[in-house]
């Protein structure tokens, strides 16, 4: 079964409660936001102290009876690239569009 859309409008998001992906209470909206220079919308949201800050749209998950953030990215580092031939590092050379290994002066 196909999962329905729900429009949601500025007065349905103003005053929920903002919950991130571990349950934890962020703050409540208090306005839809525009950043000038980007595409979309954000949340103004205030936290418990008073500080408020904007969470963009597509950082959202999912709304309801509150709105819930989606978990949080955390990018692994990459591994550095090693030669086949030395184990060396590998430099990726933009303008070829390919790994080049310095010790052993080719390409891998």
């Amino acid at each position: 079964m196909a999962k329905q859309e729900k429009a949601v409008t500025k007065d349905m998001l103003i005053g929920m409660q903002v919950i991130d992906a571990e349950g934890r209470m962020v703050g409540t909206v208090k306005d839809v936001s525009f950043i000038v220079g980007r595409a979309g919308i954000s949340l103004y949201v205030e936290d418990k102290k008073g500080e408020s800050r904007n969470i963009p749209w597509d950082e959202v998950q999912a709304v309801g009876d509150f709105v819930l953030l989606k978990p949080e990215q955390t990018q692994a580092q990459q591994a550095q690239p090693t030669c086949p031939t030395c184990k060396g590092p590998l430099t990726y050379i933009p303008q070829y569009q390919r790994w080049y290994c310095y010790a052993c002066k080719k390409y891998a």
